[in-house]
């Protein structure tokens, strides 16, 4: 696993494999990334952008957004082993300063711990949950988002999530077994 491009291009991530965690495939990381500098649908620049990494497990796409100019990226994720790789990553790749960790409960970190509001928001949950829903509607409650916002949301191309309450959605990609959604808060 590495990064695929940016300041940090090459640079290799220490990673885990076990049934809690599942690392972004690249093909999938690079599509989304081209897809957020080039659609027209969109209207987020991820250089200076601040993100949003839900259920980030290694920090796979906030690592590789600090790569491609991200201001700053707000990791959350419970897994207390995936939490120490991504640290280790972080420390590795010296971008402490553009790096915050939670080691939560998503919805707790929404409902207490946000003071900033976000432009890129990246959910990759596990395939068997949906209690990510929930979190859309924290964010959306509390107005976690700016005005230039996206919403990308990683699925198992098999779900069939209903998420018209919460956001608008602009786009949906299928690679292999992944399905991302690309979308707006209403």
């Amino acid at each position: 696993m590495r990064i695929i491009s940016g300041f940090l291009k090459g640079k290799s991530l220490a990673f885990i494999k076990n049934l809690n965690t599942r690392p972004l495939k690249d093909v999938v990381k690079e599509n989304i990334f081209n897809i957020l500098e080039h659609s027209n649908l969109m209207n987020v620049n991820l250089k200076d952008s601040n993100v949003l990494d839900l259920y980030s497990g290694i920090g796979s796409f906030g690592l590789e957004s600090i790569s491609r100019g991200a201001k700053k990226v707000t990791f959350i994720e419970k897994d207390e082993t995936a939490v120490e790789i991504l640290n280790k990553n972080i420390k590795k790749l010296s971008i402490v300063h553009k790096s915050k960790i939670y080691n939560d409960k998503i919805e707790k970190v929404l409902l207490n711990d946000l003071d900033e509001k976000f432009n890129i928001f990246f959910f990759d949950p596990p395939f068997n949950e949906d209690s990510y829903i929930k979190n859309l509607e924290i964010i959306k409650k509390q107005k976690l988002f700016r005005a230039s916002h996206v919403v990308i949301v990683h699925r198992e191309i098999k779900t069939k999530d209903i998420l018209d309450d919460y956001i608008k959605i602009l786009n949906i990609k299928n690679y292999g077994r992944s399905k991302i959604i690309f979308g707006l808060f209403k």
